[in-house]
């Protein structure tokens, strides 16, 4: 079994795991939030090179608070900075007119919690790669030996990444765990391919 947390878009590697795992993967929603981690975050390449965007939660200091409970704060414009930073970064990348609407739409509304944002880029990804949706677990998973457990911070994989050409790729060198989003921009349908390719 391969066991996920949920994340904000998630990396190319968490993708890797869910394309390769197929009926072996789990979500597990049933854990405590991480802080600093990719639940509330995910990472594109911009023209100043790797940027991080962050999703603003309440109260995010307090320890060992279930993934469920964790609610979005709106008092600062996120959204807003996620939208320019994505429009900026991609809209000379090859399938940025074909994708970003679809994306565009789950910043129009206002997610209560931080899981139902998360589950709702998992299935706009999931819609676009054409792959059914990994099952979900609502308790928290124990993990045995011969699991995949890619909740903790410490990397469970030895990841390798297959590399495609990404946006400012003539000022920076390749990054390997970029958001899913700089991988549909830049491959689009050949999304599943690049996947495909990755090692665990």
């Amino acid at each position: 079994m391969i066991i996920l947390p949920s994340l904000y878009f998630g990396s190319t590697e968490y993708w890797t795991a869910i394309v390769k795992g197929g009926d072996e993967v789990v979500i597990d929603l049933g854990e405590n939030y991480v802080k600093r981690s990719e639940r509330n975050r995910t990472e594109i390449m911009t023209a100043g090179g790797v940027m991080q965007l962050s999703v603003h939660l309440e109260r995010a200091n307090r320890p060992r608070q279930p993934m469920r409970s964790m609610r979005i704060d709106y008092s600062k414009r996120w959204q807003h900075q996620h939208l320019i930073a994505m429009e900026s970064a991609y809209r000379s990348s090859p399938y940025y007119d074909y994708y970003a609407d679809r994306f565009t739409k789950l910043y129009q509304r206002e997610w209560h919690y931080l899981v139902d944002l998360n589950l709702a880029t998992l299935e706009e990804v999931c819609s676009l790669l054409k792959r059914p949706m990994p099952r979900l677990s609502e308790s928290y998973i124990e993990a045995s030996e011969s699991d995949i457990d890619l909740r903790t911070k410490q990397r469970a994989t030895e990841f390798v990444a297959a590399p495609y050409i990404q946006v400012f790729s003539d000022r920076f060198d390749f990054a390997p765990r970029l958001s899913i989003y700089d991988l549909l921009m830049c491959e689009g349908p050949a999304t599943n391919e690049v996947l495909a390719s990755c090692r665990l």
